[in-house]
């Protein structure tokens, strides 16, 4: 029983740990308006100048594993170190109208920074995926009050509250490489526990 134990035990502990495959995960609109939508083909792909022009949370994967071959400035989280490996992703609003949402997005490694003002922007297009064409990339960025953070309780996790109308709102985020690990549900720690308590006790048992 106690071999039952341990492989159900580290089936839990796997599966809880298990890394999502794409690098932008989930995201979703709590508040404001519209819904949250990945773009996963980007081919031909125009951001800028009012293309989209509709109430969604857009996000989109740039370049992935990417050795810095000098510091990386952000606005949000410092400086990243020449010589770290990382993935860039794009996350943006761009309503018809004046709207505002919160919301946020998941990433499946932890946030290591977060580009929101012009020139850093531009500094870190080098990030940009290939097949996506950055329109007026003077015109990028956040405004006051718009706040953007990582979430304290996830750190793969960005937090958005903003209002957009023209030219909207655009930020870059920097992840690792490494798998974010998903913590364990409080139920998943009890019936882990509970496996544990049940092989002790038929243990003693036996003996």
């Amino acid at each position: 029983m106690m071999r039952t134990f341990f492989v159900c035990g580290a089936a839990a502990v796997c599966l809880a740990m298990q890394p999502v495959q794409a690098a932008v995960v989930d995201g979703m609109v709590t508040g404001g308006d519209g819904s949250f939508e990945q773009i996963v083909n980007t081919t031909g792909l125009m951001v800028g100048e009012n293309n989209q022009q509709i109430d969604r949370l857009f996000a989109f994967n740039e370049k992935q594993s990417i050795t810095l071959g000098a510091d990386l400035v952000t606005d949000i989280g410092g400086t990243i170190a020449a010589g770290t490996t990382i993935s860039s992703h794009y996350v943006f609003f761009d309503p018809a109208s004046e709207s505002f949402q919160d919301g946020y997005v998941d990433f499946d490694s932890n946030i290591l920074g977060i580009i929101t003002s012009v020139d850093l922007l531009i500094d870190s297009d080098f990030l940009g995926a290939d097949d996506v064409t950055y329109l007026s990339p003077d015109l990028r960025g956040i405004e006051a009050p718009d706040d953007v953070s990582i979430d304290p309780g996830n750190l793969s996790r960005v937090l958005v509250d903003w209002a957009a109308n023209d030219p909207g709102d655009y930020i870059r985020i920097i992840t690792g490489i490494e798998p974010a690990v998903i913590p364990i549900p409080a139920t998943g720690l009890l019936l882990v526990g509970g496996l544990g308590l049940m092989a002790m006790t038929r243990r003693r048992r036996k003996a």
